[in-house]
């Protein structure tokens, strides 16, 4: 039995990127916070019109976030909900470690990491 060869590449970790997005390392920050959101409302079981009254949001702008669809959400907003939502946020600004390939001037990076 003759099986077509598949060319497997590995991915660089961030989906945005392996697509060539030019906005790859933001919508990779804005996933992850969305997908915090998403599992504290479903840990605490609100409806996502209890979830848009409380995160001073409107229902279809909770869906949409929800539904992985944040390009018209901020990421300060989202840090905003996890604040409203009950978690504490800390902003930790650093030396960058090492030059990066994306940028000649040494630029750094974001990163989230959640406790």
């Amino acid at each position: 039995m003759n099986t077509p060869s598949i060319a497997i590449e590995a991915g660089s970790g961030n989906v945005y990127a392996d697509l060539g997005m030019a906005d790859a390392q933001e919508m990779l920050v804005k996933a992850k916070l969305a997908s915090k959101i998403a599992e504290i409302i479903l840990r605490q079981k609100l409806t996502q019109q209890q979830a848009a009254e409380l995160l001073a949001m409107p229902q279809p702008k909770v869906s949409l976030m929800l539904r992985g669809q944040f390009r018209g959400i901020s990421e300060s907003k989202m840090l905003d909900c996890l604040a409203r939502l009950g978690r504490d946020i800390d902003i930790v600004v650093k030396p960058a470690r090492r030059k990066t390939k994306t940028s000649a001037a040494g630029g750094g990076r974001v990163s989230v990491v959640f406790a």
